[in-house]
Formats: structure tokens, C-alpha cells, sequence
């Protein structure tokens, strides 16, 4: 049975952070290969104009050209409408009943996942890795939020101890737009793809 690690997400831009998190989740758990699953129109940012799926897609085939271990995947991207975590690994179980998932996700996603469609569908279809790092939100902190996922959905969570990267898509966008550099959070062809592109520039 093959381990297959998935990174999914709107990639706008991808980032360093992503890159890392597949990494470690790569190495620490022994999988064979790590797909990163760009979303199509993602339902819980319809407040917001997401960047076309094409120059999304670009960024994350150019930020993974050089890893071995990862794979691009259009398994969610190629969907007409909103698309759904749970519907997605509802179809990867059937095209695939032969692999194992794993989920990658920050911590700052594990308190919200209640909040994602069919969450119990969700937990329960999927193994997910999870960045280990001291994040507390309101009264409850990591360590307790897993257990209470765990008890509540019959979840398995397991942690991913790597480096802490306080790093997101939307302040990429926004350094962006303020004309700051971002060299240091994304891969250097990335960089040159937004540039290109004028990309997130008002």
C-alpha cells in the first residue's frame, strides 16, 4: 500500500512554509511520494478573489520542480464549482482504494476544521499530520484540541516536529502589493512568476 502524503490548498502563492511542511512529513513519516493538490474555487474564500487556477497551478509546478518527492496533482483543480475536502477524499479513496492519505495541514487548521464541510467525514477518512508548534486558540492549546478531535471523531492526528515558519499566502499578497521584498518566503521562480505576472499588485 503506498503512503501518500497530500499538501492541498489554494497555493496563493505557494510558500517556503508549504515546501517545509512536505518535507517533514516526507522524511519523518516514510512516505512515498507527497502530492500538492491545488483547490479549485475554495468554498471558505468567496470573500476574497482567488488568483485563476492556471497561474496557481504555474507557481506550485515551478516551486516543486526540483523535489524529488512531490508530485503536482489537478485531482481537485480539474472540478467544475466549489470543491470540498470531504468529497475529495471520498473520489481519491475510490480511484485509489490501494493508498494510504495523509493530510497535511498547520496547526491554525486544526481548530478550524469543525468549521469545513462534513467535518466527520473528513476526520474519519483520512490520516492527519499536523505541525507541531506552541499554538493556542481562545482556551484550548494544540495538545488538548487533538484530543478533543480525537475523542469526538475517532480522528488520528499525528505531529510533524519541524522548524516553526509564522508565514502566509496572505502576507506574501500583501508585502506584494506594498512593494516589499519576498525572496526569503518563496522559491526564487516563484518570485520571477509573480513578477512576470504582476501578480497581487493593485
Amino acid at each position: 500500500m503506498a503512503k501518500i502524503g497530500i499538501m492541498g490548498g489554494t497555493f496563493d502563492p505557494i510558500h517556503n512554509g508549504h515546501l517545509m511542511l512536505g518535507r517533514q512529513a516526507y522524511t519523518e513519516y516514510d512516505l512515498d511520494v507527497i502530492w500538492f493538490m491545488p483547490s479549485g474555487q475554495p468554498p471558505h474564500k468567496k470573500d476574497r478573489s482567488v488568483s485563476c487556477s492556471a497561474h496557481r497551478c504555474a507557481m506550485v509546478k515551478l516551486a516543486i520542480q526540483t523535489e524529488s518527492a512531490f508530485r503536482f496533482s489537478d485531482f481537485e483543480v480539474s472540478r467544475d464549482g466549489s470543491t470540498y475536502t470531504a468529497q475529495t477524499m471520498k473520489r481519491l479513496k475510490e480511484v485509489y482504494p490501494n493508498h494510504q492519505f495523509y493530510y497535511i495541514i498547520g496547526a491554525d487548521s486544526l481548530y478550524e476544521i469543525e468549521q469545513w464541510y462534513h467535518p466527520a467525514e473528513v476526520l474519519s477518512s483520512v490520516i492527519f499530520l499536523t505541525a507541531d508548534r506552541e499554538y493556542r486558540k481562545e482556551h484550548r492549546s494544540l495538545a488538548d484540541q487533538i484530543d478533543y478531535l480525537t475523542k469526538r471523531y475517532h480522528a488520528k492526528i499525528h505531529l510533524l516536529h519541524c522548524q516553526e515558519m509564522d508565514l502566509s499566502s496572505d502576507e506574501i499578497r500583501q508585502a506584494v502589493r506594498s512593494g516589499l521584498p519576498i525572496s526569503e518566503h518563496v522559491p526564487q521562480s516563484v518570485r520571477e512568476y509573480i513578477d512576470l505576472h504582476h501578480l497581487y499588485a493593485d
